[in-house]
């Protein structure tokens, strides 16, 4: 069985920064927890926990003198409760998503009305949202939520995506946004490594000789599903986690199987399901 990888995969820049510091903290004796997960791949978290760092989901849970703060980054007020509990804090916060929080502050300095585009619930975007009163912005991620709001009450509108999103996905909304307010304006949030893989997962799967796309990464991963969904456009495609989430079944006269990953997703992972596939 061939098998072929997408041209970009895997680890992102930011990712692969944040996993780094916090291992080579743990191996330098380093005592502490991590807030939430550090990414969203469960094999990531799970040897983590095997160096001493766990996840916990509050501050107050913290064991040691140090939190370190995952890739997705927390709101501003979260790093002043760490100070107040007197903890240590090891930002591993991926630099772009630091942008985006400098972004949001200077449109809210310039009179923007904020619009977030993505899930609620990702921790990127309750860090970006979660210290701002609520009528300085919306959470948009179908077309009933921006059928809503009246748009053309605000002056000026900022516009600011989830970097690990499709932005295909979700220009409706925008461009509906936009009739709405001729001074609603991008930014570019989009991370340039999820652009990227999600282009390369799209010409993976329209190469004639891939029968079958395998998509790598964790269950919670929102860049990885959106792998998922690209691929899944073209060819039969499925997301795992591992080389223990392959039937037989899905490999019955496959000749050529395509491979990509999503950005939290380690080379180890990647690496075995290859070496599986090219068994058989």
């Amino acid at each position: 069985m061939r098998v072929k990888r997408a041209s970009k995969f895997g680890f992102c820049a930011g990712v692969r920064v944040a996993d780094l510091k916090a291992r080579r903290f743990s191996f330098d004796g380093g005592r502490g927890a991590i807030l939430g997960a550090l990414v969203h791949n469960e094999r990531v978290v799970r040897e983590l926990e095997e160096l001493g760092l766990k996840s916990v989901d509050s501050l107050d849970r913290t064991e040691g003198p140090t939190v370190v703060f995952s890739a997705h980054g927390v709101p501003p007020s979260v790093h002043d409760r760490a100070r107040e509990l007197g903890l240590h804090v090891l930002d591993t916060t991926c630099t772009f998503v630091v942008d985006i929080h400098d972004e949001v502050e200077r449109a809210q300095s310039d009179g923007c009305h904020l619009v977030f585009v993505g899930d609620p619930d990702h921790r990127e975007v309750v860090g970006y949202t979660h210290d701002l009163e609520p009528d300085a912005y919306d959470i948009v991620s179908m077309m009933d939520d921006v059928r809503d709001v009246d748009w053309g009450r605000y002056p000026r509108i900022k516009i600011i995506y989830q970097t690990t999103l499709n932005a295909d996905d979700f220009e409706d909304l925008v461009q509906f946004i936009e009739r709405q307010n001729p001074q609603a304006e991008r930014a570019d949030t989009i991370c340039y490594a999820t652009r990227e893989n999600q282009d390369a997962a799209r010409q993976l799967a329209e190469d004639p000789d891939v029968d079958l796309v395998l998509v790598i990464g964790g269950k919670d991963s929102a860049n990885t599903r959106h792998l998922w969904e690209i691929a899944s456009q073209s060819k039969t495609a499925h997301l795992i986690q591992g080389v223990e989430d392959i039937p037989p079944e899905w490999l019955e006269g496959v000749t050529c199987v395509g491979l990509t990953a999503g950005a939290s997703t380690p080379d180890s992972a990647i690496d075995e399901v290859q070496e599986f596939l090219e068994s058989r």
